[in-house]
């Protein structure tokens, strides 16, 4: 039975039409239609994320590798994921009032305000640079950069979720410095294991030994790139603060 689309005009048989993919049932908008675009929108919403974070944290090198290859139903998107987790890392910090450096040093902790202040954009750029780094450290040709892109997004989230886990951990010890060091170092340390567990599985073509030299060259090219940049950051934003003066 053919129907006319509400939406464009046309003439289309079938669920959807031909024409712009409209759906052939528009019923009337009432509190039904309201509590189940509500319901749909919360529910993809939700089970998306948790689709891709459980997923992330079983075999993350493989799933990764099997969404770049197209098997993406049910996973959120990567670089959404990120800004999403980023953005839930920056609100509890800030709400809660956590301290995540041991320093007292007042410009020091300036600094780590503005940057959590743009946390988002924070990890949205570090995920190129990331990938960058693997790209050089792995010599990735088999892969484009975009795809990569991806990969790192993926890992970056992996971190995310650890990183929030333990805001509560540094709240709590917001009064002991000394142990809010250790526990920097302990997620440092976090960060690399994540990273060379989802790499050992995405790189299984490589050898675990060359995998790890890699990881950890791939980790200090990041490293050295984004404390250079924060390097510069600091120190245009103080010429230009004399100039200004």
């Amino acid at each position: 039975m053919e129907k006319i689309c509400k939406n464009c005009n046309s003439l289309f048989t079938g669920n959807y039409c031909n024409t712009c993919g409209q759906s052939a049932k528009t019923h009337r908008i009432d509190w039904s239609f309201l509590m189940e675009d509500v319901e749909h929108g919360i529910l993809h919403y939700d089970k998306g994320i948790s689709y891709s974070l459980k997923r992330l944290f079983q075999k993350p090198g493989e799933e990764i590798r099997n969404y770049i290859a197209g098997k993406r139903v049910g996973h959120f998107r990567p670089l959404s994921l990120s800004i999403i987790l980023a953005t839930v890392y920056a609100l509890i910090y800030h709400l809660a009032d956590v301290k995540i450096i041991s320093t007292t040093n007042s410009e020091s902790i300036h600094h780590m305000e503005r940057v959590m202040k743009y946390y988002s954009w924070y990890v949205l750029f570090t995920i190129p640079v990331f990938t960058f780094a693997t790209k050089t450290a792995f010599k990735v040709n088999w892969l484009n950069f975009s795809e990569l892109i991806i990969f790192e997004a993926f890992k970056s989230s992996q971190r995310l979720v650890v990183h929030i886990l333990f805001l509560p951990v540094f709240y709590m010890l917001s009064a002991h410095p000394g142990f809010i060091s250790v526990v920097n170092y302990i997620l440092i340390t976090l960060d690399f294991m994540l990273i060379l567990w989802t790499n050992s599985q995405f790189f299984s073509h490589v050898k675990l030994s060359w995998v790890v030299l890699k990881s950890l060259v791939a980790y200090l090219i990041h490293t050295f790139i984004i404390l250079a940049c924060l390097v510069m950051l600091v120190l245009a934003g103080n010429y230009f603060a004399i100039t200004i003066i």
